[in-house]
């Protein structure tokens, strides 16, 4: 059962590497943003799977849960950030 947590760890780890694609090629900040959190949910499993392969998912999740908390935040604080600088812009209503 290891082995197939070692190998889901691998394999995880090469699908993150497809956003960074669209974080580093993105045309909008909005699509930036977005891949960034696809990034973060996808480590976040990849923390979790950490946790099974060292037999420690309670250490592991209490790390996971602090991870996605801050990511939210950020995201949260990212959206709040570009919808003020639109509105002085004018591009917002």
């Amino acid at each position: 059962m290891e082995t197939f947590f070692l190998y889901s760890a691998v394999f995880l780890t090469i699908i993150i590497a497809v956003p960074i694609i669209r974080v580093i090629k993105g045309p909008t900040v909005f699509d930036r943003l977005l891949a960034t959190n696809a990034i973060a949910t996808k480590t976040i499993v990849l923390i979790c799977l950490i946790g099974f392969i060292f037999d420690r998912v309670d250490m592991f999740l209490d790390i996971t849960l602090a991870y996605a908390i801050l990511g939210f935040i950020g995201s949260l604080m990212i959206a709040k950030y570009l919808t003020s600088e639109a509105k002085k812009r004018g591009e917002a209503k």
